[in-house]
This record gives C-alpha cells, structure tokens and sequence, in this order.
C-alpha cells in the first residue's frame, strides 16, 4: 500500500476508534450477558422449573387462560408461551408483567415485573438506555464505525515482511514483556483471532439497524427487494368459541406442523372474532417459524411463513440473522465462543486507547525536553 493511504488508513483507525470505543464497550460487555440470557435466567429463576407429573400432559391453553383470568380478570391476555417439559408456561399481559403457570396444573406459579435485570442490559445493549429513537441510531452508527475499524485494523495488522520476528509479533502475545507491549500485542493479536465472528456480529447487528443495509444484504445474497407483498386480506369472523379455536390451533401445530421441539410453542388470544391466531413453532438454537390461522376454518392466512430450512437461501440468510448475532446457531459451544469474541470486542477500545495514550505521553515528553545548543 501506497505511504499515504496508510497514513489515511491508520487516521482513520484512530480518531474513528476513540469516536466509537464507549458505545463498543457497551455493547461487547452487554452482548456477552445476553448470550447466556437464557441459561442464567434458568439459574437465577426458580418459577422457571417445574416438576412433570408421572403420567402428566399439558393442559390445553383454554384451560391456562381461565385461570389467569380468574385470577387477573383486569389484565388483557395476549399470548401463552409453553417453554417444554418440566418447564412452566407464561402469559404475556397487556402490562409489563409475566404470568408464570405450571401447564399440567393451571396454578399460577409467579408474576414477574417483564423490566428485570436482563430487559435493562437488552435496552443498553439496543439503544444505550436512552430513548430508542436516540439511542438506536447512535448504536447503529457505531456499529458501522466499529464494522470500518475491523478493516481498517486488519490492514494495520498485515505483516510487513514474513520474517519470523513479524509473523510472531502478529500471532502470539509476549508475556514476559512489559505491559506496554503486552497490551499493544492483545489489542493485535487478539483482535485477529476474533475478526471472523467481529465481523459477522457487527454486520448482523447493521441488517437489525438499518433498512437500506438489510435491503442490500438481501439483494447481495440473491434476493428481490421488488417483489409484490402478500395482498391484504379479509377475514370472516367466526361462529366458534375463541378459546376453542385457539386450542384447535394449539394441538393442530404439535400433531401436524411442528417438527423441531413439538412440545414448545406460542400460541395467541385474538382480540376480535376476525383476528388471526398467531402460533410460533419450530424453535430451535435462536430461529422459529411463524404461523396465521384463520379464526373461521383455521386455514393459514398469506402471512404464514415456511419452515426456515425450506426457505430461498437470502430468505433463509434474513431469517437466521438473529440467532448469527447472538451466537446461538450451535448451541453452548457457539455461545462460548461468542462470549469471547465479545469480550475481546469489548477490550479492543480500552487496549487501543492506551496504546494512542502511550505514544501520545511519549511524543509530549519528547517535545519537552530542552534542546541543547552548540556553545563556541
């Protein structure tokens, strides 16, 4: 590379770094509580757990509604979600809070204020805890920033030459040096080995930032950005009970639809005779299926998606860009290695700022000293 485009490269990496490095900090440290979200919830979270009966079945969600109605006749029942055997099923309300219920007995097992500990890190890591109409674009532009910087960094990275001496400067940390360097080597190397997954969480986090880069993510992986939209549809209200059409749907999904975890499901309660019934299915390692039956034969209405692996491939790229953020694609393994991709995310402003602290002190100090002057 040209001496200029360096010099360019290497401004660009610097002031772009210390314009972005407390909102990257932010999101690698929040990023990594949330990839084990769901684990240490079930720790922290005894109203999670249940125990299964010998001979136990779910009890339909008819069943389940009744009695959080009877109990909270003033609350709005949105959906329930049943999360799987020896795990209760929750209710979401028209308020802030969640019902937890033992699907095999219908006792109400908890309520539980929705804003907890981990609503609080997903609203920093979403929009930085300020309004999101603030705070999202700002996490947004970051993100772009932070998606330049891991470029930018690779080429600073580059090794000069294929000596011995610069391809161990750029693959292993010197330990036993002093912290100056070890702190420029984590910054390099370890910056390196996280690149990959930096990138693929930073460009997942830009397609859930951005429309116009969702857009051409879509069109780049072969998808039609022009093609019509499912017509709007009109339903017929129907004659049957609600609850009962919603239990048709629940056990329409666990015999006939689902195949990834039958026994885990969502499942809405419409709030007019002509709204669809929303069920989610199929979900597995952080993607799902979504599914719309008319109240009146439940039939699928236009909106009801394949399953993921039957989707055209930007379809299924669109789809599956969630659980490719968090980390969740192959289970425990991939959110451990998520965890510290995120972590070195995280390090790489600290580490970088005082590597720009360091040589800043230096040159300062250099410019101080007194300059010595020939005497005749």
């Amino acid at each position: 590379m040209l001496k200029p485009l360096k010099k360019l490269n290497a401004w660009l990496h610097l002031w772009l770094g210390l314009a972005s490095g407390i909102v990257v900090v932010i999101l690698g440290i929040t990023g990594c509580i949330l990839v084990f979200e769901q684990e240490l919830r079930s720790l922290s979270s005894p109203w999670l757990h249940v125990e299964k009966p010998a001979k136990g079945a779910y009890l339909p969600p008819s069943a389940l509604y009744q009695e959080v109605k009877k109990a909270l006749p003033e609350k709005e029942i949105r959906s329930v979600w049943y999360h799987g055997p020896e795990r209760t099923a929750h209710f979401s309300l028209n308020s802030d809070s969640m019902v937890y219920v033992n699907p095999y007995t219908a006792e109400i097992v908890a309520m539980v204020d929705h804003e907890d500990f981990f609503h609080e890190i997903d609203e920093g890591h979403r929009h930085l805890w300020l309004p999101p109409d603030i705070g999202r674009p700002i996490v947004g532009w970051a993100t772009f920033i932070f998606f330049i910087l891991l470029v930018t960094g690779l080429i600073l990275w580059w090794p000069k030459n294929l000596k011995k001496s610069n391809v161990d400067k750029s693959f292993k940390v010197k330990w036993s040096a002093k912290f100056k360097r070890v702190n420029y080597d984590l910054h390099n190397v370890l910056g390196f080995y996280s690149m990959l997954l930096a990138l693929l969480m930073a460009i997942t986090g830009l397609i859930m930032s951005f429309s116009w880069f969702n857009k051409s993510m879509y069109r780049l992986t072969g998808g039609d950005n022009n093609q019509p939209q499912p017509k709007e549809e009109v339903f017929e209200p129907s004659k049957l009970p609600m609850l009962g059409q919603v239990d048709k749907v629940w056990r329409k999904v666990q015999d006939e639809i689902a195949v990834d975890n039958k026994d885990q499901i969502i499942v809405s309660f419409p709030d007019h005779e002509d709204d669809p019934i929303y069920a989610c299915t199929d979900m597995v390692n952080g993607h799902w299926r979504d599914l719309y039956f008319k109240q009146s034969d439940l039939s699928f209405t236009n909106r009801t998606k394949e399953r993921t692996m039957d989707l055209p491939f930007a379809d299924k790229v669109r789809k599956l860009n969630f659980t490719l953020h968090v980390g969740a694609f192959a289970g425990l393994f991939s959110k451990i290695i998520y965890f510290i991709a995120s972590l070195i995310c995280a390090s790489l402003p600290i580490t970088g700022f005082y590597i720009w602290w360091g040589k800043k002190k230096k040159s300062e100090k250099k410019s101080s000293k007194p300059k010595l002057t020939a005497v005749n």
